[in-house]
């Protein structure tokens, strides 16, 4: 991998998904900050402030990476990836997007494969080996 992501979402509404996931990610040292919100909508608010705030603040950094759940209350996927299309088209740079879920639906991959800002879908759980080799697929590879 070129260097370390500087953030990397994820939007679970399942805590203990999120606390593997967070452990994963923080072990696989690919990241400086893993931000993790439990709904869509708090997850838009977040990426509301971090397009506001300075690239140089941590605390705030805008994710490079989205790691997705389908299934959610309120506000699932799919109506995240909706309003998430709505933000400010400088709001949103270059963002890998993964749909990652317990969804055994054929359509839900369909669906997914239609939508351009969706970069890929998995099963969850998250695995060291899955984040590694997205890691290398949308990120790079710095050793020549």
């Amino acid at each position: 991998m070129k260097k370390k992501l500087n953030c990397i979402l994820l939007i679970d509404d399942d805590e203990p998904t999120n606390f593997i996931s967070n452990m994963l990610l923080e072990e696989a040292n690919c990241t400086h900050l893993v931000q993790i919100e439990e709904s869509g909508k708090r997850a838009l608010n977040y990426l509301s402030k971090a397009a506001d705030c300075s690239r140089e603040n941590a605390a705030m950094a805008y994710p490079e990476l989205i790691f997705l759940d389908i299934n959610m209350p309120a506000m699932n996927g799919w109506e995240f990836l909706d309003k998430y299309k709505e933000l400010k088209a400088g709001q949103h740079p270059e963002t890998v997007i993964i749909l990652l879920t317990t969804s055994i639906n054929p359509d839900d991959s369909i669906r997914a494969d239609s939508i351009p800002m969706v970069s890929g879908f998995e099963n969850k759980p998250l695995t060291g080996n899955m984040i590694q080799t997205l890691l290398k697929k949308h990120f790079g590879d710095d050793e020549d």
